[in-house]
């Protein structure tokens, strides 16, 4: 069963046609379909006739099936948008959205379904099973500051929020048991404040939020109501006659009424749906439905952040309500003259004088001298290949009521008052005085190339100069009405001068991009705007600038450059990881080390360290995102078969050098110059890990001041070389982090033979430094998880520094007999090195890949419900994160299951609650817990009888109540 949702959206006519030309991205990842015309369905109804659309299209199963065959998300963006007309056409979902301030990974010309997508997908991550379809609006953005919690298995899951009556009042209502949140009582739809407050002293109340779950049998439910039937596959009408459409039903209006324990409206078959309620904690609410909406929505969102610290290098001062976006503006601003501002897609010179509450749209490049009063709006709206309609309207118009009646509102001032300030009367224009405004022909449709300043100036103002020449101008033109220019747009035309403004502005932007969003932006998509062109990139920045804004700019250079098939695009790419490393090495180099020998010459300094599993959170602990957002993990610190794994012997030997011995690969190396020791970078060497760590601990001119003429002086100096023994009783590619271990054991044998005085925190962030050094850019995780005994949460702020924080997890939850019996480590006998898959993950991280980053997010989030399900002693809750970091490892990346791994998977999950490789996954050890304790017996004997492979076998594993130990003898 495929558990992805598919996204369906009823839109506008005009963007359902055109939506593969506008955002052909878009376009082949979701159905989109318009009511049908002339029909009013409601929102039961417009979501029946979507899922039928849907499920015709698809062609296949029987409807029933269909809707259990996947999860699918129905959006509902359509309507006439009459309060915001300016985005009418192509839809509120469609509303292009500005670059939050504090934000990273967003996109220029996103729009508000690319920001509320996420938070419907979280949703539904966190729905049970039965949940087969999601219905959400159009016109809201949501958001929760924290977390989601599971949601609860019913029939019907209705989200809400928190808020005062006074807001409530203009919502659907649910009122619900005081001490269980969860249970519906009652639904009503905008009662009053004084009945809200009523009912209050009995039920808690939350708003409904539009959003929606529902199992196959309340979709049955509500295909029923709507006329389905289900033995002919087609809708009936009122007369049970076949219909091509289904019946009118309205979800929040009526539908709901019958849900809870008691309804409002008795409907037997819907009151007989399970229901439950869904309180989002700390929920955020943004209605985009009426244009004011839009400015104070985006207003609210762009200061949520008020904590200037966390803006990073975007100028703190604080955010006028004015928007400016896809757009050359010359016009000058002040910032309470023109609060209320709203300008996209347009071309504004300086020209222009501007008021307050202003929405201006589609602007084509001009040199018009136009003076806007306070709550005049602008939309130039193309028709076919080469026309422009002018729409003005009012801030607050709502496009309603007779045009012939005073009360009926146009350009903020009575509509017949337009028509008689111009020497005009509704019957010269040739309209019926009882037409709805929203149907009145009003707007003239002119060739682009006639397009005149006085004539929209004449058309804009409250009490224009007479001119009988416009006035003629604008009897004789094409005229169309609010709901024809919906119908007869050209959203392709809009779309292609957006782009146009947008490209022409990314030089700007980037050339103070390091006082600005733009290195916040997704790099990638902005990369490929940028190489398309002609733009020179812009200039190089290193450590003396902000170190996190300078490796955004490397690798966005880099991302051009090999969109551009520059051949030095690589060359570029390592100068950002060189940058990363500087700033994590450079602080040891600035405290040069000289190791001394306080020992007995005979005694031999002997270093043992666990390895580590991580249960969740792996990867946020990685460079850049640790540093930009601090990171995140549970792990455990594991002996294997009896014993730490990961052993060092280091002692004083007679020779002036230093040899290094590796126990389990066979093998020696002898260092006799600074060159030699110095040879580590890379990966490849047997010995590249020690190298690194010797030259950390002062064995190099780069980490002892260059106070030693060679290394042979070093050594005598030092009373004699040295000599070091290696033992990592682990298979390569294990994902139980053996070299940062390896690192850090070593790192602790030479701290205590050389005097150095490292603690454990210590250690751990050198080692840190020497994965830099090798050009693995690791992260933090393995050394701790290996130095710092037991069960633990490691979390590290934002911060070059990263000094980690640590809270153990409780003993006796690991050590219970349920646990320890349940517990199975398998080594699957297939290697897959993480520096292979680091270096992808790691790019996307700098060029701010909006599905890494939120995947990264979701994976630092799980490990705190991982942490909280141990301090409470839940083993069902400890299950699902340790299954749910599986799920989100292969999200980040796609080799995390190869077929292999899959062949193996698809043997052991009827026999576990949960499973996940370690590490970077792809192939190592395989970290399970059994369904019970003869679930364990029969896996083991199933996989000893019949391994995938001759080198897969059971790990028998302890938690290790050390940690890294160093003792001499």
């Amino acid at each position: 069963m495929n558990q992805q949702p598919e996204l369906l959206l009823s839109l506008p006519p005009q963007m359902a046609k055109q939506l593969k030309n506008c955002y052909p991205k878009l376009a082949q990842r979701c159905f989109a379909t318009f009511d049908p015309p002339q029909t009013q369905l409601g929102s039961g109804g417009g979501t029946a006739h979507v899922l039928h659309e849907s499920w015709q299209n698809d062609g296949q199963s029987a409807f029933s099936d269909w809707i259990d065959e996947q999860r699918r998300i129905v959006i509902h963006g359509g309507g006439e948008s009459r309060r915001l007309p300016a985005y009418a056409a192509m839809g509120k979902l469609f509303i292009p959205i500005p670059t939050l301030r504090w934000a990273r990974g967003q996109r220029l010309g996103q729009t508000l379904l690319d920001l509320n997508e996420p938070f419907l997908r979280s949703v539904f991550d966190k729905a049970d099973s039965c949940s087969r379809l999601m219905i959400a609006s159009g016109d809201v953005l949501l958001r929760s500051g924290k977390p989601l919690s599971p949601l609860p298995a019913a029939d019907v899951v209705l989200l809400g929020m928190w808020a005062n009556p006074e807001i409530a009042t203009n919502f659907g209502v649910m009122f619900v048991d005081k001490s269980q949140p969860d249970k519906l009582q009652t639904f009503l739809q905008k009662p009053s404040p004084d009945e809200i407050r009523d009912r209050s002293r009995q039920s808690a109340f939350l708003i409904d939020i539009g959003v929606w779950l529902l199992s196959r049998r309340a979709v049955e439910c509500l295909m029923a109501q709507c006329g389905w039937n289900a033995k002919t596959s087609s809708f009936n009408d009122l007369e049970s006659n076949a219909s091509e459409h289904p019946q009118n039903c309205d979800l929040y209006g009526r539908w709901a009424l019958s849900l809870g324990e008691n309804p409002q409206v008795e409907d037997a078959s819907i009151s007989e749906l399970s229901v439950a309620i869904a309180p989002i904690s700390q929920g955020e609410f943004y209605h985009f439905g009426k244009t004011n909406d839009v400015i104070d929505s985006m207003y609210e969102l762009q200061t949520l952040v008020r904590d200037q610290t966390e803006l990073g290098s975007v100028p703190s001062l604080a955010q006028p309500k004015q928007f400016i976006q896809d757009a050359k503006f010359g016009a000058p601003l002040r910032r309470q003259e023109n609060e209320s501002l709203w300008v996209e897609n347009c071309y504004i010179p300086e020209s222009w004088q501007l008021s307050r509450r202003h929405l201006l749209t589609g602007v084509p490049p001009n040199e018009w001298r136009l003076k806007l009063s306070e709550g005049t709006c602008l939309d130039i709206v193309p028709i076919g290949q080469d026309k422009l309609a002018i729409r003005a309207y009012g801030f607050t118009d709502s496009f309603r009521g007779p045009i012939g009646e005073t009360a009926t509102r146009w350009l903020e001032q009575s509509a017949p008052h337009w028509f008689s300030a111009r020497g005009l009367t509704i019957a010269q224009a040739n309209i019926n005085p009882q037409t709805d405004l929203q149907a009145a022909e009003l707007f003239p449709v002119i060739h682009a190339n006639e397009l005149a300043g006085d004539f929209i100036q004449w058309i804009i103002d409250g009490d224009p100069q007479p001119n009988l020449t416009h006035r003629a101008n604008w009897l004789a033109a094409t005229r169309v009405s609010a709901r024809q220019l919906a119908q007869q747009a050209s959203l392709m035309r809009m779309e292609t001068q957006r782009h146009q403004l947008r490209q022409d502005i990314l030089p700007v932007m980037a050339s103070h991009g390091n006082r600005s969003v733009f290195y916040n932006l997704d790099l990638a998509d902005v990369a490929s705007m940028y190489a398309d062109s002609s733009a020179a990139l812009p200039p190089a920045w290193d450590e003396q600038d902000d170190t996190i804004v300078a490796v955004h700019n490397r690798m966005f250079r880099s991302e051009v450059m090999r969109r551009r098939d520059d051949e030095n695009w690589l060359k570029e790419e390592q100068s950002c990881f060189a940058l990363l490393e500087q700033s994590i090495v450079t602080k040891y180099e600035r405290e040069p080390l000289q190791p001394k020998f306080c020992l007995a010459e005979d005694q031999i300094v002997w270093a043992r360290s666990p390895a580590r599993v991580d249960i969740a959170g792996g990867w946020t602990d990685t460079p850049p995102y640790c540093l930009e957002y601090g990171g995140s993990v549970v792990n455990i610190a594991l002996d294997l078969n009896g014993q730490p794994p990961v052993q060092v012997f280091v002692r004083r030997c007679e020779d002036r050098s230093i040899t290094i011995r590796s126990i389990d690969l066979g093998s020696s190396e002898r260092l006799t110059s600074y060159d030699q020791v110095g040879q580590y970078r890379g990966l490849g060497s047997e010995f590249s890990v020690a190298k690194a760590s010797l030259a950390l601990a002062g064995f190099h001119p780069r980490f002892n001041g260059d106070a030693f003429g060679s290394l042979e002086s070093q050594c005598e100096q030092f009373g004699g070389g040295i000599d070091v023994s290696m033992l990592a009783a682990i298979p390569k590619g294990s994902g139980l982090g053996t070299s940062s271990i390896l690192a850090g054991t070593l790192l602790g044998a030479l701290s205590e033979l050389c005097h150095l005085g490292w603690d454990a925190h210590g250690i751990a962030a050198r080692v840190s430094a020497v994965e830099q050094m090798l050009g693995s850019g690791g992260g933090w995780q393995d050394q701790f998880g290996g130095v710092l005994h037991g069960a633990k949460l490691i979390q590290t702020k934002p911060g070059l520094g990263q000094a980690a924080s640590v809270r153990w997890l409780p003993s006796d939850f690991f050590s219970s007999p349920e646990f320890t019996a349940r517990g199975l480590l398998y080594y699957t006998g297939v290697t897959r090195v993480a520096h292979d898959v680091l270096g992808e993950i790691v790019r996307g991280m700098f060029l701010n890949d909006p599905e890494r980053l939120r995947v990264l997010q979701n994976i630092g989030n799980n490990s705190l419900d991982c942490f909280d399900a141990a301090q409470r002693g839940d083993m069902a809750g400890f299950c699902r994160s340790v299954e749910r970091s599986w799920q989100l490892n292969q999200q980040l990346d796609e080799g995390t299951c190869p077929p292999s791994i899959q062949e193996l998977v698809n043997r052991i999950e009827p026999h576990v609650s949960a499973m996940k490789l370690a590490g970077a996954g792809g192939g190592g050890f395989l970290y399970m817990i059994a369904r019970d304790t003869e679930h364990a017996n029969r896996l083991r004997d199933d996989l000893e009888n019949e391994p995938p492979n001759s080198r897969a076998r059971f790990v028998d594993m302890s938690i290790s109540n050390t940690g890294l130990r160093v003792t001499r003898s």
